[in-house]
């Protein structure tokens, strides 16, 4: 069986990434309406992992996994590796006497627990005194609501994890209240001063993009262009000999790089590591991210026949946080890039022939999907290869080794 899976990221207090939330297609009812929740949740894990590898999706982090309560009294967990995933106990998982004892044993056994969407009870004490992560919501519970419950939570050894936070503020604000994991896109949005300009070396580096991209760009233009670029070189060497193309012998010379990659790729490569440098001293998944969803539209645009749009589609992906790396505003930011009005009314407005490719990577990675059911079907696309395309996506940007 084909499975819909995203990931969402974990980072720290220095907004390191630490883990991922792995989210599956929501409405199991409808994809297998014969048999229950608890075996069709395990179909769905068993295809992923065997099929796919935890490691893969991964990149060897904390892998926090929802468990029902059927799944944790029959062991399921135990088919992974202790040190691969964080059982995550869903919030309607009542400690009853079963699944008490199901979560001791795992504890025994070297598993974490973490406490999904925290909402506190007394008679939760039990599954509180296993766990090593609470995880709060902050769209279920406000601020005001759990600083009266961490008090209550201090006897215990535990750490805190806090959920959809999509703001700085709300960054700042949770990190204050000592906790020490944070899930949502508030790293991906940008904190503008008004009247600040872009630095004279981040302009330099959007020239190399712009250049790169233009359409009369050639092979011998793009060679002169790295051969005074040290660092965007040297990474083009580490990218093209890496394990994603499986070279026998080493690439040593950039004409010869040049040749190897072809005028596309070569021209998404700059574009790439350009975005890299452009995100020096952002948290390393916004720059990932942005790499993740550059080739998932890249991937969608061919794979909805629109292949002569696929470089176009690639920037819209990379470019989709560019606001957020440099600070500045999406409309200032394209006044320095030579790049169509389909793109930056996509990236501006939300809206044109484009938009929707963004939109349906945004639902994607939330984990929507009856929302990335709409626009799949819109933009003919079927949900197997898409999911395809974004496992596709994830070990492309793997290879770039942020």
């Amino acid at each position: 069986m084909d499975v819909c899976m995203a990931r969402q990221p974990i980072l720290n207090r220095n907004q390191k990434t630490v883990g991922y939330e792995l989210l599956f297609r929501d409405g199991i009812k409808n994809i297998f309406p014969d048999i229950n929740g608890d075996t069709a949740t395990l179909r769905l894990l068993t295809n992923s992992f065997l099929n796919i590898g935890i490691n893969r999706i991964s990149m060897g982090k904390m892998t926090f996994i929802n468990f029902t309560r059927g799944l944790l009294i029959n062991k399921i967990p135990e088919i992974f590796h202790k040190k691969s995933i964080i059982i995550e106990v869903l919030e309607d998982v009542e400690a009853d006497d079963e699944v008490v004892k199901a979560c001791t044993e795992l504890v025994e056994k070297g598993y974490k627990l973490a406490l999904d969407d925290f909402i506190y009870k007394d008679s939760l004490k039990p599954l509180i005194a296993l766990a090593t992560i609470i995880k709060f919501d902050l769209t279920a519970s406000s601020f005001k609501e759990i600083e009266t419950i961490l008090p209550i939570l201090k006897e215990y050894k535990l750490k805190f994890l806090m959920e959809k936070v999509e703001t700085n503020e709300e960054f700042s604000r949770a990190k204050d209240m000592g906790f020490s994991y944070f899930q949502g896109y508030f790293f991906s949005k940008p904190e503008i001063i008004k009247g600040k300009q872009i630095s004279s070396d981040k302009v330099n580096l959007l020239q190399i993009i712009s250049e790169a991209n233009k359409e009369d760009c050639s092979i011998e233009k793009l060679e002169q262009l790295l051969s005074v670029n040290l660092s965007i070189t040297h990474k083009m060497f580490r990218y093209i000999n890496s394990a994603y193309f499986k070279r026998r012998q080493e690439i040593s010379t950039i004409r010869h790089a040049l040749v190897f990659l072809g005028l596309k790729n070569i021209k998404q490569f700059i574009s790439l590591v350009v975005s890299v440098e452009l995100g020096q001293g952002k948290p390393d998944e916004l720059v990932r991210t942005s790499i993740i969803r550059a080739k998932f539209c890249e991937l969608i645009a061919i794979e909805t026949g629109k292949d002569a749009l696929s470089l176009e589609l690639f920037l819209l992906g990379l470019f989709s946080l560019i606001d957020a790396l440099l600070n500045t505003e999406m409309t200032i930011i394209m006044k320095h890039l030579p790049v169509s009005k389909k793109l930056k009314s996509a990236l501006i407005n939300g809206k044109g022939e484009f938009a929707d490719y963004l939109k349906l990577i945004l639902a994607y990675e939330a984990g929507d999907w009856d929302l990335v059911s709409k626009i799949s079907c819109k933009i003919k696309i079927s949900e197997k290869k898409l999911s395809q395309h974004y496992l596709e996506a994830l070990g492309w940007a793997d290879a770039y080794n942020l």
